[in-house]
């Protein structure tokens, strides 16, 4: 039940490895395995909101600060809604995370790590540890596109380049044609997110 809990907290919320680990009472090593979809063997996700340990609202308290650890809620939980929180991302997938993550590292370096998390599905300590290579499987990391990949749509990334050039004050910027057509690529991401269930807040990074 502890690994199925796990892979709910991968799939659905942005806290880091450890602070996974430390609630669910796994090594570090085994929810990265989970993550990058290499442990053997396969659970399927059991949710601690739906099941009254967990409140969105303990989740979002250590999703901003990476050093605080979950607590188990006491008493009844009542059923919540999920305000934000990285993209959902089939299993089929996930393995390819990686992949995708080197290569916007490598050619678009202007986005944050919160952009690339957020429109990939994955952690800033996953980012971190591909851009220092210190990840455990980086002999085996091909930068591919993740438009190819099917982790994200065209228009979801041109979108986020484009504001993350506008955030810069880069040259695409000065192009209103450009601006107009990233503003309705956005609204048309928030839209069809928005159908998804996901939420459609502002997801600029802090």
């Amino acid at each position: 039940m502890k690994h199925s809990t796990a892979v709910w907290l991968v799939e659905n919320t942005a806290l880091t490895f450890q602070q996974i680990a430390d609630f669910c009472g796994l090594h570090v090593l085994e929810v990265q395995a989970i993550a990058d979809e290499t442990s053997a063997t396969r659970y399927i996700g059991r949710d601690p909101v739906r099941a009254g340990e967990l409140t969105w609202a303990e989740i979002e308290r250590c999703q901003k600060d990476p050093a605080a650890r979950l607590q188990l809620a006491e008493g009844p939980v009542p059923q919540q809604t999920r305000t934000k929180g990285p993209r959902y991302t089939p299993v089929s997938k996930r393995q390819d995370k990686p992949d995708g993550i080197a290569w916007l590292l490598r050619y678009h370096p202007e986005l944050s790590d919160g952009q690339i998390a957020k429109l990939i599905g994955t952690t800033k300590t996953t980012i971190a540890a591909i851009r220092d290579r210190t990840h455990w499987n980086i002999q085996n990391i091909k930068p591919q596109d993740p438009v190819a990949l099917g982790l994200c749509s065209q228009r979801e990334l041109d979108a986020l380049v484009a504001r993350a050039a506008k955030k810069r004050g880069e040259g695409v910027a000065t192009d209103s044609r450009i601006d107009e057509e990233a503003a309705r690529l956005e609204e048309q991401l928030k839209m069809e997110r928005a159908a998804r269930g996901y939420d459609v807040a502002d997801e600029d990074e802090e």
